[in-house]
């Protein structure tokens, strides 16, 4: 009995009887101002129970005996699971409500937080911090699922950079509420059970606010309410799919798609190459204290919300949809800015945190828009198996990051590292260049 109300809950939301024509668009209006406000701080809440725990490693060190290798295994086990997570769980939030899927992953989330404080040994917490990565794999792909029944084709990349910015907002938040909370408390328990208490609460918001399909409230497609028919592989666009036909049919045959996936790889060695090491690099080789080089990091984090509101944009209206020459420009000077950043003398603070700010403008746009053009390339009923895929290996990039640069610059110095990481940018440039023209909506135009 348990599992089939289970079944019944996490199913899409029926259709309702359709409102009166004089109701739609005020209604539609009001619930995707609504449904967008939602899944941005639902998602940011996802933050609040995972970055938390960058804030607390030095007590875990200090405090419990753990070295830095175990603090690194246990942050490990969330990256790990989380990847996976994303890919495999966004198979089921295809075929699931997003009203209960995003909400019970920040939960879960929320609970795993609130007991992680006060478990004992290493052991318990790699596990229960890779469960935590399992349950924030839920996050993303039930808001993608959202947006494309919400949003539609035209408007996507600006919608998509919009909500996009929860990862700037939850990321700049979690140290902040981490590290306020451990002072307050004086323990480094209320760095998850504070942040934890958050997540529930805005589990909970997300419960009351979500709404699956537009249909399942009495409104048109997004399709009709905008005039805006993208080709797609499917008759039916509002028939459900099954997790089948989702992975075989429309996901792991698309080539496309693979070759946004290793792209992705290879744009989150660059992310994570500069951001993870940077603090390292600016005080081991250019000399400045961690105050300076913490402010010069915080200012590539900001600089990334513009940047990824302008390529959204682009893509929409300069390109026609098309989301790959945006990448590439922006990969291209990503590179001179590396350059520009690894280059520059010891001693020129103003270049380097230009270089910087430039860099983290830059690499956010095609972080943001690799999972759009996940979207684009499937039917909306697949578009969270679609992004897990790219997801997933982004974060198979982020590992190799944060390990793989580690490892280079320890035995062969940090001008092998630069090297390692713009050879990705450019390898990334190679294989985003090969999707120049997927999705340009004036062939779909051409077409109707």
């Amino acid at each position: 009995m348990t599992l089939a109300f289970i079944s019944k809950l996490y199913k899409p939301a029926p259709f309702i009887e359709r409102l009166p024509e004089d109701q739609v668009d005020p209604e539609y209006k009001r619930y995707r101002a609504q449904i967008l406000s939602t899944i941005f701080v639902g998602y940011a809440g996802y933050y609040l129970v995972r970055s938390n725990i960058n804030v607390a490693k030095p007590y875990l060190i200090s405090e419990l005996g753990l070295t830095k290798a175990d603090v690194g295994y246990v942050a490990s086990a969330l990256t790990v699971a989380y990847g996976l997570s994303k890919f495999l769980m966004g198979n089921v939030s295809d075929r699931s409500n997003p009203k209960y899927f995003l909400a019970t992953g920040l939960i879960l989330s929320g609970l795993v937080n609130l007991v992680f404080g006060f478990v004992p040994g290493l052991f318990s917490m790699i596990v229960l911090w890779a469960l935590n990565g399992w349950f924030q794999g839920m996050g993303w792909p039930p808001c993608g699922r959202t947006m494309v029944h919400w949003f539609s084709d035209r408007e996507r990349g600006t919608k998509m950079a919009i909500w996009n910015l929860a990862h700037n907002v939850g990321g700049m938040l979690a140290p902040v509420i981490a590290s306020y909370s451990l002072m307050f408390f004086g323990t480094y328990k209320s760095a998850f059970f504070v942040p934890a208490v958050l997540a529930l609460i805005i589990g909970l918001l997300t419960f009351i606010f979500m709404r699956d399909t537009p249909q399942s409230v009495g409104l048109p497609s997004i399709e009709e309410f905008k005039n805006d028919y993208p080709a797609t592989a499917v008759e039916d666009r509002e028939k459900e799919l099954t997790g089948s036909e989702i992975l075989f049919k429309y996901v792991l045959n698309n080539k496309f798609l693979w070759i946004f996936a290793f792209a992705n790889v290879l744009v989150y060695i660059v992310r994570y190459g500069v951001v993870n090491w940077a603090p390292t690099y600016l005080t081991e080789v250019k000399g400045y204290n961690i105050t300076h080089s913490a402010w010069q990091s915080a200012l590539y984090e900001l600089a990334g919300i513009p940047g990824m509101l302008f390529c959204g944009w682009a893509s929409d209206r300069l390109f026609h949809g098309r989301r790959s020459p945006v990448m590439v420009y922006s990969m291209a000077l990503v590179v001179g800015a590396i350059l520009l950043y690894w280059l520059n003398p010891k001693g020129n603070y103003t270049v380097d945190s230009i270089a910087l700010i430039a860099i983290g403008f830059l690499i956010y746009g095609p972080v943001m828009l690799i999972g759009v053009a996940a979207l684009d390339l499937v039917p909306k009923k697949a578009v969270g198996t679609a992004a897990g895929l790219t997801g997933l290996f982004g974060y198979l990039g982020a590992t190799a990051a944060e390990a793989g640069i580690g490892v280079i610059v320890q035995q062969f110095g940090w001008d092998v590292g630069f090297m390692a990481i713009i050879a990705a940018a450019v390898l990334s440039i190679l294989l985003l260049a090969l999707t120049w023209n997927v999705h340009d909506r004036r062939e779909h135009a051409a077409h109707d």
